[in-house]
């Protein structure tokens, strides 16, 4: 009886669930959120200071960060579409990705957003030129 515990299919993340039908602006912007919020343990994981060797977690962040970008490409609307990508520079800070992170935030255009994300994360501030 024990023994099917441990032959139990791994469960999928939220990334890899196939949605079924077109989605609007702020179902999609939910969904990056959602996977935001998954991957965020394995982001602080693979970010805290040996973390990079956490092979598993490190693979789990990027392969969540990849599905939230791709998922934030399909936003129409620009305002949505930033805040959405300033919750996955949040993810990628965390993960102490900020290559991708500085990649991430020049495609931030409401001046706004770009500011709000300055206030909290300055070092993105050295990299813009």
């Amino acid at each position: 009886m024990a023994m099917r515990w441990f032959n139990r299919p791994k469960p999928k993340e939220i990334w890899e669930e196939p949605v079924a039908e077109p989605i609007g602006d702020i179902e999609v912007a939910h969904r990056i959120r959602d996977i935001c919020r998954s991957a965020a343990d394995s982001a602080a994981k693979a970010g805290a200071p040996g973390g990079k060797d956490q092979q598993h977690e490190f693979q789990r962040y990027e392969s969540g960060a990849r599905a939230a970008m791709e998922t934030a490409m399909k936003i129409g609307d620009d305002l949505l579409r930033d805040t959405a990508v300033r919750q996955i520079i949040d993810l990628c800070l965390t993960a102490d990705d900020i290559r991708t992170a500085r990649i991430l935030f020049r495609a931030i255009q409401a001046p706004s957003i770009r500011e709000e994300v300055l206030r909290d994360h300055p070092l993105l501030g050295q990299y813009t030129t």
